[in-house]
């Protein structure tokens, strides 16, 4: 088990990342989530042995790594490039640090790997014939290879397409349970967070903010910046909060999370509205609309309801998509 106890990372004396703790059990799959600039990759790097931490301890099984180098930590790491060996067919990209390790067994071992990843047949195709998606899953085959005792994945799917990262994540989601692999991956997008991984971090200015399971931490965002980061529309405070908890038939609270879904138009809706802008996608129609007593808020509506601007409309409240936020954290004014 992978375990930090307040690890802290400094460059020229200015911290980077700061008294982060946790814990990452054998086969779990960790996400490390949080915007440019957060101190994610820094805190990756610092797991691997690429940066000294200059404080707290990072240990494997007890084990204090402090004088425990990169190489001999047992880990693997795969970059967001994948940085292939252009000049060596993938079979022999896969089956590198085998050779090194004069590994018996290394075709074999290859051959599996590529059924894994889903590249049966690509043994003798260089890197250059491959499209990105299938450059990464060799990359993962790779870092694979020697049964690492833990995976560093250093965001793994940027630098795909949107299509491409969206179905490659739910592939890298098989892959590290199928190899039974425990997984560290840090990414600032909160779509393949919840995809890969079963537990989620969430890193803010080098400070974590929220960990737990992926569902816990969206059910109830630790904070409204939180709320916003993974993915709710908007977050309301005070009586606007209060007036959209009540129409859902909930106990009021100071600061409620809201997905762009939440709301919608119904005919008997507890809440009334003007409607401020309309835009229709092939599936619903997205409103902003100005809330009775709620304020500036989203909408949905059917495609055969397609109000305008102007319209006054009703309002109904999908109470599986709102998030209370916790007491104590609420802001003065709602965050756009």
């Amino acid at each position: 088990m992978l375990s930090l106890a307040g690890v802290s990372v400094a460059y020229d004396g200015v911290p980077v990342v700061r008294d982060v703790t946790l814990d990452l059990p054998d086969g779990g799959v960790l996400a490390v989530l949080g915007p440019s600039g957060s101190g994610k990759s820094t805190l990756l790097r610092a797991v691997a042995g690429l940066e000294p931490a200059s404080g707290g301890r990072i240990s494997w099984d007890g084990q204090d790594l402090a004088r425990v180098p990169t190489h001999k930590r047992g880990f693997a790491l795969m970059f967001q490039d994948g940085q292939l060996f252009n000049h060596l067919t993938v079979g022999r990209n896969i089956g590198y640090a085998l050779r090194l390790r004069r590994a018996r067994g290394i075709d074999a071992r290859v051959g599996e790997l590529l059924e894994l990843v889903g590249l049966t047949g690509y043994a003798d195709r260089l890197p250059a014939t491959l499209s990105g998606g299938e450059r990464q899953r060799v990359a993962l085959a790779r870092a694979l290879a020697v049964e690492p005792r833990l995976l560093l994945l250093d965001e793994p799917l940027s630098a795909l397409d949107a299509g491409l990262r969206e179905r490659l994540a739910g592939d890298l989601h098989r892959i590290l349970r199928a190899a039974g692999t425990t997984a560290l991956m840090v990414t600032h997008d909160h779509d393949e967070a919840f995809t890969v991984a079963d537990r989620l971090a969430v890193l803010r200015d080098g400070v974590l903010v929220q960990e737990g399971d992926i569902a816990a931490v969206w059910r109830a965002p630790a904070d409204p910046a939180t709320a916003l980061f993974l993915g709710y529309a908007r977050v309301l405070v005070g009586p606007a909060a209060g007036a959209v908890l009540a129409a859902a038939g909930r106990p009021p609270a100071a600061s409620v999370a809201v997905r762009r879904s939440a709301l919608s138009v119904a005919a008997d809706g507890r809440l009334a509205a003007t409607v401020r802008s309309a835009r229709a996608t092939p599936e619903q129609v997205r409103l902003v609309v100005d809330v009775d007593g709620v304020g500036e808020a989203d909408a949905v509506a059917s495609l055969d309801r397609h109000p305008g601007p102007g319209e006054r409309v009703r309002l109904d409240v999908d109470v599986t998509r709102l998030a209370v936020i916790p007491t104590g954290v609420a802001e003065d004014q709602s965050l756009h």
